[in-house]
């Protein structure tokens, strides 16, 4: 059966997350139905990642397998069509290279985290940011969030059903910066434990109130301890943005753009 790769956009707002669920519409369960529609058959979807309910993306990955060969373009049309009115979106299809599977072959994650930050509350962004009116020192944040660079247990900020077999992971980039009223937090590693960055921004949060000075995030990460940490940031701000892969296509990343 010929593979596909899917590069895929979605507004995670009113959906269970990326996993099909028995409490509500998932993107997984709106792709397969789309899938079913255009084939005739069941197919199943796999995603790179599972996000989770809220939460939105530029640049998820998945592939499917098609009882036949498609013209990617008529594929990306189909699921588009069927898809609707779901706010998901099937950006480009391509055939999958040899052994491609899209969570077992990807090597790098990237995820951004939007906090807008002012005195008036969202209007048009509203599901789409966290909202935190107190000002918040980026800078302070950027020498917290130093500390969590490279490869360390990340109990911490680890979600308490999360299903790692380890806590150890290697995080490879966590840059702060504001632009205007928002500041973005891009987060980038192989892979992350469930509400990992989520709970790394909340805690980064407690940073840029003044509440944390930046030395406390060690000593969160030290203790080993999810009540060391800072609360789990809200769904709404967070996008997966990128999926890496490598030898493939010398390492083609897929999304990685940015919400306007």
């Amino acid at each position: 059966m010929p593979r596909y790769k899917l590069t895929l956009e979605y507004d995670g707002t009113g959906l269970v997350g990326w996993q099909r669920q028995t409490n509500g519409m998932s993107v997984q369960e709106v792709l397969e139905t789309a899938c079913a529609r255009m084939a005739g058959i069941a197919v199943y979807v796999q995603g790179a990642g599972r996000t989770d309910a809220g939460v939105h993306a530029t640049g998820q990955v998945a592939h499917i397998d098609l009882p036949a060969p498609y013209p990617p373009d008529k594929i990306r049309g189909a699921l588009n069509f069927h898809a609707r009115p779901h706010a998901i979106s099937v950006l480009s299809v391509e055939p999958g290279p040899p052994g491609f599977h899209a969570r077992l072959s990807a090597t790098r994650r990237s995820y951004l985290y939007r906090i807008l930050n002012r005195r008036a509350p969202p209007a048009l962004a509203r599901n789409q940011v966290w909202f935190v009116a107190a000002a918040l020192d980026a800078e302070a944040m950027a020498a917290g969030a130093r500390h969590l660079l490279g490869h360390h247990d990340f109990t911490s900020f680890r979600a308490s059903e999360c299903q790692a077999t380890t806590p150890m992971k290697t995080l490879d980039r966590l840059e702060i910066t504001r632009l205007g009223d928002e500041i973005q937090i891009v987060a980038e590693a192989r892979s992350f434990l469930h509400h990992q960055v989520r709970n790394m921004v909340g805690t980064l949060k407690l940073v840029g109130t003044g509440q944390w000075q930046p030395d406390d995030v060690a000593r969160a990460l030290a203790a080993r301890n999810r009540g060391a940490a800072g609360p789990t940031a809200p769904p709404e701000g967070l996008y997966l943005t990128g999926v890496g892969y490598e030898p493939l296509s010398s390492l083609m990343w897929a999304g990685l753009r940015r919400p306007a």
